[in-house]
C-alpha cells in the first residue's frame, strides 16, 4: 500500500469517527429534543447551501473551462489553415467527445436535482 493511499483511508477514517463522535454527542446531549432537532435542521441548512455554492463554483469553472477550450480550438483551426484534412476531423472528434462527455455529467446532475 502507498503512502498516498494510507493518508486517503485515515482521513475518511477521521472524517466518519468524526461524523459519528457527533452524531453520538448531540444524542446524547441534556438538550430537549426541540432544540436538538432545530440545531440539526439548521446544521443540514448549512451544509446544504456550502454544498450548493460548490457545485455551482464547479459548474462555473467547468464553464468557463469550455468556453476557453472552445474559443482556443476555433484560434487553432483559424491559424492552421495548413492543418491536414485528416488533423482537422481528429480535432473535430476530440471536440465532440468532449462536449458529449459534458452533456453526460449536465444530464447526471440534471437528474439528482
Amino acid at each position: 500500500m502507498g503512502h498516498k493511499e494510507c493518508e486517503g483511508g485515515g482521513m475518511a477514517s477521521l472524517v466518519i469517527g468524526g461524523l459519528i463522535g457527533a452524531g453520538l454527542a448531540l444524542l446524547l446531549a441534556p438538550q430537549t429534543g426541540k432544540k436538538t432537532r432545530k440545531y440539526l435542521a439548521s446544521l443540514a441548512e448549512d451544509m446544504s447551501e456550502k454544498a450548493n455554492d460548490t457545485v455551482s463554483e464547479f459548474a462555473e469553472t467547468v464553464s468557463d473551462f469550455v468556453e476557453k477550450a472552445t474559443d482556443r480550438a476555433a484560434e487553432f483551426m483559424k491559424e492552421k489553415e495548413t492543418l491536414t484534412k485528416e488533423s482537422k476531423k481528429m480535432l473535430l472528434a476530440a471536440l465532440e467527445k468532449a462536449q458529449e462527455k459534458l452533456e453526460e455529467q449536465r444530464k447526471k446532475l440534471e437528474d439528482s436535482i
